[in-house]
């Protein structure tokens, strides 16, 4: 036996050689062997208790659904108390504050922009736009403050031709600086 036949105590050398490489039958240390079988069994015990058992765990998406139909349900309830308590005139004195309107001109700029263009003229270097103009005194769904404002929340009422509902994506202050911005923009 030679220098490279060497082998660690207690290691014994398999016969099996495979690309010139003898392979050690060795075991695997028991540290290793316990943190695998415990896992083996955990993941049985879970198994059965998340699966087999009528516990009523609820998965995760029907956790998610359940905590969505909630922060829709505060939406939906800030929503109505925010309709409820906004006139035409309060949506214009919003359009005259600054803060109300340099937020609404920044959700404008990353949502609306895209259809209605920066300018909100509906066209982008000449070419037209998907959505209509905003900048004039035409409105095909209506020009008052709350009728712009339910079209945003709700809408055109034209699904095929007309704007999505923005109620899902924004929220009803947000809906209503974007409203105030584009009143700040409409020629007297």
């Amino acid at each position: 036996m030679n220098n490279n036949d060497k082998q660690p105590d207690g290691v014994t050398i398999r016969d099996h050689v495979f690309d010139g490489i003898q392979e050690y039958d060795q075991k695997l240390p028991n540290w290793w062997l316990f943190t695998f079988y415990i896992a083996i069994v955990y993941f049985v015990i879970a198994w059965f208790v998340y699966y087999q058992t009528p516990a009523n765990i609820p998965t995760d998406g029907e956790d998610l659904d359940g905590k969505m139909a909630i922060i829709e349900e505060k939406k939906n309830a800030e929503l109505a108390t925010m309709l409820a308590s906004l006139t035409d005139d309060s949506l214009k004195e919003m359009s005259t504050d600054v803060t109300h309107t340099a937020k609404g001109k920044a959700i404008f700029e990353a949502k609306c922009a895209a259809c209605h263009g920066i300018d909100l003229s509906s066209k982008l270097n000449g070419m037209q736009l998907p959505g209509l103009p905003l900048n004039d005194k035409e409105w095909k769904y209506g020009g008052n403050p709350l009728q712009i404002m339910t079209t945003v929340t709700n809408g055109s009422p034209d699904l095929s031709k007309g704007m999505i509902s923005w109620k899902s994506q924004l929220s009803p202050s947000e809906i209503a600086q974007v409203v105030s911005y584009i009143l700040s923009k409409q020629p007297s």
